[in-house]
């Protein structure tokens, strides 16, 4: 899943030849997974069709303050496009374009919508050789460049005059892979790697049946996606579970049983700067597991269980610099438990939940939680989807780490 996924992108496009290619650029950043709208100046239009590009973003494209072919003229808001917007990127940008962005100049709907832009924006020169080594145009560069908006740099290449030199406006592809890039650069835990356990475990009895809990995995795959969303390199160790995640940060390590997991939790712990364990680890399993369906003789089947190991205390007993959080859910005495949890596996935070809680526990899409940290700092939280969770601990575990 690119970085790109669920991002909404203002795609702004000036009047220059180039303006062609952004139909190619419209088609990536939706297949990225993005939601794109689209504003043409009106000289851009000479060069692409907006039904060209409404057909390709599956939304209205934008040219004017009002449609002019409705005769109830309604409002092009400017603002609220600009609102909308997660990103917003100019491309083709014209030199008129630029100079009027570095300037101030307002004289359509797509610089009205950058002076109102609230997200980063970037910009994708397009023009002459002449033109794009003027002064004038340099100058604009800079100028923008100190306004925080970033310059997706132009390609050498055959211009549209004829010559041949810097001023072709950057492929599509080099242009999805520039924000990406940029993007995944600024975010606050890249080259960061975190480890995640997620799910339950399966302890078996024979072949066919098993020891196990409820657990969905939900809120383990949460937190993966809220990491990686986040920049971090994620490693999702995760027991049986329906749950699937689709992201390019993401290496999904499947496991069965507490051991499976203890030995795949092992192998990644020593290179990893923050660790996560959210799965629901069997506590016991059966001594001796049987090597063949065990057949119903008796009204009563008697095992004996055995504990099985401590996968969140044999990390804390080896920890170096890695910020270790563990999960403790309690049906009694609850703030006690997980305090004492805490202490007793050399956690650096615990996030605690009550299957007393309304909405709480395995399998929903809510959770109400507290953390706790090593420092006895208590942060009570209210009912919150498990996506919302994740966030919150993700955002708590970098304030933390870049304290």
């Amino acid at each position: 899943m690119s970085i790109l996924s669920g991002k909404n992108i203002l795609l702004g496009i000036s009047g220059g030849i180039a303006a062609y290619k952004t139909a190619s650029l419209v088609r990536l950043f939706i297949k990225s997974g993005a939601q794109v709208k689209v504003v043409l100046t009106p000289s851009a239009k000479d060069f692409i069709t907006p039904l060209t590009l409404s057909t390709l973003s599956k939304n209205p494209v934008f040219s004017s303050f009002t449609n002019e072919e409705d005769d109830n003229a309604v409002w092009n808001n400017h603002v609220d496009l600009g609102l909308w917007a997660d990103v917003m990127v100019i491309a083709p940008a014209t030199a008129n374009t630029l100079s009027k962005m570095a300037n101030g100049v307002c004289d359509n709907l797509l610089l009205a919508t950058y002076l109102s832009a609230k997200c980063p924006v970037y910009f994708a020169p397009a023009m002459d050789l002449d033109m794009y080594k003027h002064p004038s145009t340099l100058a604009s560069f800079t100028k923008l460049q100190s306004f925080k908006n970033v310059m997706i740099p132009a390609a050498s290449g055959e211009l549209a005059s004829g010559l041949v030199g810097e001023g072709r406006m950057a492929e599509p592809e080099d242009i999805v892979s520039f924000l990406e890039n940029d993007m995944l650069n600024k975010l606050p835990l890249r080259g960061k790697k975190v480890l995640i356990t997620a799910g339950p475990t399966y302890e078996a009895i024979d072949p066919v049946r098993f020891i196990g809990n409820h657990s969905s995995g939900k809120m383990g795959f949460e937190i993966a996606k809220a990491a990686a969303n986040n920049g971090a390199e994620v490693i999702l160790i995760t027991g049986p579970t329906h749950e699937k995640v689709n992201h390019n940060l993401i290496k999904v390590v499947p496991v069965i049983s507490a051991q499976s997991m203890y030995d795949a939790v092992h192998e990644y712990f020593n290179s990893v700067n923050v660790a996560i364990l959210s799965a629901a680890v069997a506590d016991f399993r059966p001594k001796e597991i049987a090597t063949q369906k065990i057949k119903k003789k008796t009204d009563t089947l008697t095992l004996e269980l055995e504990k099985t190991k401590d996968i969140l205390a044999s990390l804390g007993g080896i920890k170096k610099q890695q910020y270790l959080v563990g999960f403790a859910l309690e049906t009694n005495n609850e703030l006690e438990n997980a305090k004492g949890k805490l202490k007793r596996k050399n956690l650096n935070l615990i996030v605690l939940n009550s299957l007393n809680d309304k909405g709480a526990g395995f399998k929903g899409n809510t959770n109400k939680v507290t953390f706790i940290d090593n420092k006895d700092q208590i942060t009570e939280f209210e009912l919150k989807t498990k996506a919302e969770v994740a966030n919150d601990l993700i955002h708590h575990i970098i304030t933390k780490i870049h304290a």
